[in-house]
């Protein structure tokens, strides 16, 4: 059989499963494909692919071209870019992994407290011979809006509190009761904006969500306020958030999500001196990929048995 290890950007798989118990002849690709047509051409000849999360794309022509594919391992339990359906039609198997919330949970916290102590210009400072060069602000008593509060943003509430934060959430289906069961305020979306000394999103992308951050959210919060996305890039607009950094109407964003991935080296972002940005490692832990790659190890073996497990509906 023929395996074919996605996007390990790291070039760590190999070591983090027993890939050698399935006596099958596994291939790394450590770096991204440009487009579909190069994904195609690549994997040509596979039987079995395990995709890292959303970062190689698998709509239905790129499926349909794929002819020796039989099983598809995706890392985590859902990933919005395959089409389910497609593979089925196609004769298909795709399968999820284990996951854990908290390694996203725990950079957002990273990012919200380098963007609020300058942390990027500190560190720089020290390594150039320098010493303090700006004032951080602290977060006890101030507002952390939650754009979302599901597993993520619970999880990101409960921190915030640790830190004496008044935590205010909105999504369009919470109610005043799931937000009090986790010591959070339900409130209507401008004031979500509006009062938010930090603001982070943990909504999933979708056509729903896509730009849900735009001009005029943006425009309603504070000079003083954070930004911090650690979902998905489209659902901040990218060229209003731009803007509004660039105009200092919010004093800072904290990003690990883009709208291209990986972030070209000559992306504006990458200039701008109120931004901490990190490569979208919020789940890029030891400990997840562990699991990330020993369930795909148990995911081509039970195929291979012919008892698929964690199939996606």
């Amino acid at each position: 059989m023929k395996i074919a290890i996605l996007d390990d950007y790291q070039d760590v798989a190999r070591g983090l499963a027993d890939w050698d118990s399935l006596g099958a002849d596994v291939q790394v690709f450590t770096e991204p494909f440009a487009d579909a047509a190069e994904v195609v051409d690549a994997l040509a000849g596979f039987e079995a692919i395990v995709a890292m999360r959303e970062r190689t794309r698998f709509p239905a022509e790129v499926l349909a071209g794929l002819a020796d594919l039989r099983l598809l391992v995706t890392t985590g339990p859902v990933n919005a870019a395959i089409d389910v359906a497609a593979a089925r039609e196609l004769g298909i198997v795709v399968c999820g992994t284990g996951y854990v919330a908290y390694p996203t949970a725990e950079l957002t916290w990273t990012l919200i407290l380098a963007a609020a102590r300058n942390l990027p210009a500190e560190v720089h400072s020290m390594r150039t011979g320098g010493w303090q060069v700006g004032l951080g602000v602290g977060l006890r008593g101030k507002v952390l809006g939650l754009l979302g509060l599901g597993r993520l943003g619970t999880e990101v509430a409960r921190i915030g509190q640790a830190f004496g934060m008044e935590c205010v959430a909105w999504s369009k289906n919470l109610t005043a009761e799931r937000a009090a069961e986790h010591g959070v305020t339900a409130v209507a979306r401008e004031e979500l904006f509006a009062r938010a000394d930090v603001l982070s999103v943990h909504t999933v992308l979708s056509a729903r969500t896509r730009g849900l951050v735009g001009p005029a959210e943006l425009a309603l919060m504070k000079p003083t306020a954070i930004l911090v996305n650690t979902s998905r890039g489209p659902i901040v607009d990218e060229t209003a958030l731009l803007g509004a950094l660039r105009a200092r109407s919010i004093a800072a964003a904290a990003l690990d999500v883009y709208d291209i991935e990986p972030l070209p080296a000559d992306h504006p972002l990458r200039g701008l001196d109120n931004v901490v940005l990190t490569p979208h490692i919020g789940y890029v832990t030891r400990e997840l990929y562990e699991t990330f790659y020993r369930d795909a190890v148990e995911d081509i073996a039970a195929f291979r048995a012919g008892r698929p497990i964690r199939v996606l509906a």
